[in-house]
């Protein structure tokens, strides 16, 4: 039984790998392995966190059958293959779409060609006062105190125009006055997200896309949802007020940020007024402010 199937494998092998012999592997080709394998990890670790991750595995196990196929020469499943691959790589791209289209916008978000796009760079410039901070800031954790539930996104270099415009047009000054009493509750522009450009709250009541990330607490609410699914279209900082627990939340780049004290909060808009943030970033300067606080607290002692 092991016999005949090690001589259909050899027989698989000659006749469908008998190019694998004909060239010689050189460095370029295992720098090129080892990208590839990078690449085929990445894809796969994002594509667990969505919905994708179920069709993925159906695809697998087409090619293992197909595989299979080909193995015990079984022409006519072989035929089926070879007919439809033109219309399954379309069909792929078509239930993929929604993924492929995320995961072009987080490419695009890489700071690859900020040197080479100078109109693409705001260095050197504030996007909003330190004025608008303190007032951010004060607002979020006066309704944190009376559990307000509250959605206030922050711009930063992808504009955020198409979900602007499913709200209501306000530009006004920010103010905490103005944030609080917006997400008062039983008024008209409490209901979804106010989205904030430099110094400016450009709408309220906006509708932002909910993220289908798998990996997200069951007790998160739609809020929450709504948070991480706008950082994951676009560079912006979502600040979330939870109206269960008075929590304070903040989301960028697909990752959510659970319970921020004041100071946190402040010192993560100070660091995005004077320019923008990736997810590097933010985790660079997590990791700073963890030092500073651990000196301090070494200090104290």
């Amino acid at each position: 039984m092991i016999q005949n199937l090690f001589a259909i494998l050899n027989s698989f092998a000659s006749k469908y790998l008998f190019w694998i012999d004909s060239y010689a592997i050189t460095k370029t080709d295992i720098a090129e392995i080892i990208i590839l394998s990078f690449l085929i990890y990445n894809v796969m670790v994002w594509f667990k966190q969505t919905r994708a991750w179920n069709l993925l595995k159906g695809i697998i196990v087409v090619l293992v059958f197909v595989l299979v196929a080909a193995i015990f020469q079984m022409n006519t499943i072989l035929w089926i293959a070879g007919k439809t691959i033109n219309v399954a790589v379309i069909a792929i791209i078509i239930v993929f779409q929604p993924e492929l289209r995320r995961a072009l916008e987080v490419l695009g978000r890489k700071n690859i060609l900020t040197s080479l796009l100078p109109f693409d760079s705001q260095k050197n410039q504030e996007r909003f006062s330190e004025r608008v901070t303190n007032e951010i800031v004060k607002a979020t954790y006066e309704m944190a105190k009376v559990k307000t539930g509250a959605l206030i996104v922050i711009e930063q270099d992808v504009a955020l125009k198409e979900y602007a415009r499913t709200g209501i047009e306000l530009d006004s000054l920010v103010s905490s006055q103005l944030l609080i009493n917006i997400f008062e509750h039983n008024t008209p522009l409490h209901d979804g997200a106010i989205i904030v450009q430099g110094n400016r709250i450009v709408s309220a009541t906006c509708y932002l896309p909910l993220s289908d990330n798998m990996g997200l607490s069951k007790e998160l609410g739609t809020r929450h949802r709504a948070a991480v699914g706008i950082s994951e279209v676009c560079d912006a900082l979502t600040i979330v007020v939870s109206e269960e627990t008075g929590n304070v939340s903040i989301a960028i780049g697909g990752e959510l940020y659970r319970n921020v004290d004041a100071e946190y909060l402040k010192g993560k808009l100070n660091f995005i007024r004077k320019g923008s943030m990736d997810v590097a970033r933010f985790r660079i300067w997590k990791r700073r402010m963890k030092n500073v606080q651990e000196n301090d607290e070494a200090s104290g002692k």
